[in-house]
């Protein structure tokens, strides 16, 4: 797998598919400051901090 770099998204010959997903925090947070995120059987606090900084613990 090969990672894009957010600036080739504008680049000639890029393709909307070959876009990374994108995701806005607040609607991951259901308008809140915090949402879990579950990968496997591993779960992670997403948190939005008073400065509008992303937080990911586990």
């Amino acid at each position: 797998m090969t990672a894009t770099r957010p600036a080739e998204f504008t680049r000639p010959g890029v393709t909307a598919l070959q876009r990374l997903p994108e995701y806005h925090a607040e609607m991951l947070t259901a308008g809140g400051n915090q949402a879990l995120i579950v990968l496997g059987d591993q779960v992670y606090n997403l948190r939005i901090t008073r400065a509008g900084k992303l937080i990911l613990t586990k």
